[in-house]
Protein backbone atom coordinates (compact mmCIF):
# COMPACT_ATOMS: atom_id res chain seq x y z
CA UNK A 1 0.00 0.00 0.00
CA UNK A 2 1.38 3.79 -1.11
CA UNK A 3 0.25 6.62 1.22
CA UNK A 4 0.86 9.05 -1.61
CA UNK A 5 -2.29 11.05 -0.65
CA UNK A 6 -4.15 11.20 2.67
CA UNK A 7 -6.96 12.70 4.28
CA UNK A 8 -6.82 14.79 7.31
CA UNK A 9 -9.90 15.23 9.15
CA UNK A 10 -10.89 17.84 11.41
CA UNK A 11 -13.51 17.31 13.98
CA UNK A 12 -15.81 19.61 15.65
CA UNK A 13 -14.44 23.19 16.95
CA UNK A 14 -11.00 22.74 15.49
CA UNK A 15 -12.89 25.47 12.88
CA UNK A 16 -12.08 27.71 15.83
CA UNK A 17 -8.61 27.53 15.81
CA UNK A 18 -6.55 30.30 16.75
CA UNK A 19 -9.59 31.86 18.53
CA UNK A 20 -10.79 28.97 21.19
CA UNK A 21 -8.69 28.29 23.73
CA UNK A 22 -5.17 29.76 22.40
CA UNK A 23 -3.54 28.85 25.92
CA UNK A 24 -4.27 25.27 24.91
CA UNK A 25 -4.59 25.17 21.34
CA UNK A 26 -2.49 27.68 20.20
CA UNK A 27 -2.37 31.12 17.73
CA UNK A 28 -2.78 28.89 14.40
CA UNK A 29 -5.87 29.18 12.54
CA UNK A 30 -7.50 25.72 10.76
CA UNK A 31 -6.62 27.55 7.61
CA UNK A 32 -3.01 28.17 8.84
CA UNK A 33 -2.56 24.99 10.01
CA UNK A 34 -4.24 23.28 6.35
CA UNK A 35 -1.21 25.39 4.48
CA UNK A 36 0.97 23.53 6.82
CA UNK A 37 -0.34 19.97 6.50
CA UNK A 38 -0.56 20.44 2.69
CA UNK A 39 3.26 21.76 2.28
CA UNK A 40 4.67 18.95 4.76
CA UNK A 41 3.04 16.81 2.44
CA UNK A 42 4.34 17.98 -0.94
CA UNK A 43 7.64 17.57 0.86
CA UNK A 44 7.59 14.06 0.92
CA UNK A 45 5.63 13.52 -2.01
CA UNK A 46 2.21 13.04 -0.66
CA UNK A 47 -1.22 14.89 -1.58
CA UNK A 48 -3.89 15.98 1.36
CA UNK A 49 -7.33 16.40 1.35
CA UNK A 50 -7.99 18.80 4.72
CA UNK A 51 -11.79 18.47 5.59
CA UNK A 52 -13.86 19.85 9.29
CA UNK A 53 -16.64 19.17 10.55
CA UNK A 54 -18.37 19.55 13.22
CA UNK A 55 -21.32 16.96 12.51
CA UNK A 56 -20.31 13.61 13.33
CA UNK A 57 -22.38 11.71 10.87
CA UNK A 58 -20.60 13.56 8.16
CA UNK A 59 -17.29 12.65 9.56
CA UNK A 60 -17.94 9.00 9.41
CA UNK A 61 -19.32 9.26 5.60
CA UNK A 62 -15.80 10.89 5.07
CA UNK A 63 -13.80 7.70 6.61
CA UNK A 64 -16.32 5.19 5.09
CA UNK A 65 -15.55 6.89 1.68
CA UNK A 66 -12.14 6.97 2.05
CA UNK A 67 -10.75 4.17 0.70
CA UNK A 68 -13.02 4.60 -2.40
CA UNK A 69 -12.22 8.10 -2.64
CA UNK A 70 -8.77 6.89 -3.71
CA UNK A 71 -6.78 7.71 -0.27
CA UNK A 72 -4.11 5.58 1.47
CA UNK A 73 -4.45 6.74 4.98
CA UNK A 74 -6.45 9.13 7.36
CA UNK A 75 -4.81 11.94 9.71
CA UNK A 76 -7.87 12.05 12.05
CA UNK A 77 -8.31 14.80 14.91
CA UNK A 78 -11.35 13.82 16.35
CA UNK A 79 -11.96 16.59 18.89
CA UNK A 80 -14.39 15.79 21.81
CA UNK A 81 -15.78 12.82 19.72
CA UNK A 82 -12.55 11.07 21.02
CA UNK A 83 -13.82 10.72 24.20
CA UNK A 84 -17.61 9.07 23.58
CA UNK A 85 -18.45 8.43 20.15
CA UNK A 86 -19.13 4.82 19.44
CA UNK A 87 -19.77 5.57 15.75
CA UNK A 88 -16.73 7.34 14.48
CA UNK A 89 -14.89 4.11 16.74
CA UNK A 90 -16.62 1.98 14.62
CA UNK A 91 -16.12 3.86 11.02
CA UNK A 92 -12.35 3.38 11.85
CA UNK A 93 -12.51 -0.37 12.76
CA UNK A 94 -14.78 -0.71 9.96
CA UNK A 95 -12.34 0.67 6.88
CA UNK A 96 -9.30 -1.21 5.59
CA UNK A 97 -6.78 2.73 5.31
CA UNK A 98 -5.00 3.19 8.17
CA UNK A 99 -5.99 6.06 10.64
CA UNK A 100 -3.48 8.07 13.18
CA UNK A 101 -5.41 9.69 15.75
CA UNK A 102 -4.01 13.03 16.70
CA UNK A 103 -4.50 15.89 19.05
CA UNK A 104 -3.27 19.60 19.35
CA UNK A 105 -3.17 19.43 23.51
CA UNK A 106 -1.69 16.49 25.85
CA UNK A 107 -4.76 14.96 26.01
CA UNK A 108 -3.24 12.75 28.52
CA UNK A 109 -1.93 15.94 31.02
CA UNK A 110 -5.83 17.46 31.10
CA UNK A 111 -9.03 16.87 32.46
CA UNK A 112 -9.52 13.19 33.48
CA UNK A 113 -12.08 12.66 30.89
CA UNK A 114 -10.13 13.66 27.63
CA UNK A 115 -7.86 10.91 28.82
CA UNK A 116 -9.84 8.10 26.95
CA UNK A 117 -9.96 7.79 23.99
CA UNK A 118 -12.64 5.24 22.52
CA UNK A 119 -10.60 6.09 18.84
CA UNK A 120 -7.18 4.94 19.94
CA UNK A 121 -8.03 0.99 20.34
CA UNK A 122 -8.89 1.04 16.60
CA UNK A 123 -6.74 3.53 15.21
CA UNK A 124 -2.71 2.73 13.60
CA UNK A 125 -1.30 4.98 16.69
CA UNK A 126 -2.41 8.24 18.39
CA UNK A 127 -0.05 11.28 18.31
CA UNK A 128 -0.95 14.31 20.81
CA UNK A 129 0.20 17.46 22.56
CA UNK A 130 2.48 18.79 19.52
CA UNK A 131 0.86 21.74 18.90
CA UNK A 132 0.34 21.57 14.69
CA UNK A 133 3.07 19.32 14.33
CA UNK A 134 1.16 16.22 15.84
CA UNK A 135 -0.42 16.44 12.40
CA UNK A 136 2.48 16.59 10.37
CA UNK A 137 3.74 13.71 13.14
CA UNK A 138 0.48 11.90 11.92
CA UNK A 139 1.26 12.36 7.88
CA UNK A 140 5.16 10.80 8.97
CA UNK A 141 3.24 7.68 10.56
CA UNK A 142 1.39 6.98 7.52
CA UNK A 143 4.54 6.85 5.30
CA UNK A 144 6.43 4.88 7.34
CA UNK A 145 3.52 2.36 7.90
CA UNK A 146 3.69 2.45 3.92
CA UNK A 147 7.08 1.73 3.56
CA UNK A 148 6.89 -0.88 6.22
CA UNK A 149 4.19 -2.76 4.24
CA UNK A 150 6.40 -2.85 0.92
Amino acid sequence: MSVRTALVLHGPNLNLLGVREPSVYGRVTLAQLDRMIREHARRRGMRVECRQSNVEGQLVDWLQSAQGDGFGGVVFNPGAFTHYSLALRDAVAAITVPVVEVHLSNVHGREEFRRHSVIAAVARGQISGFGPQSYLLGLDALAALARARR
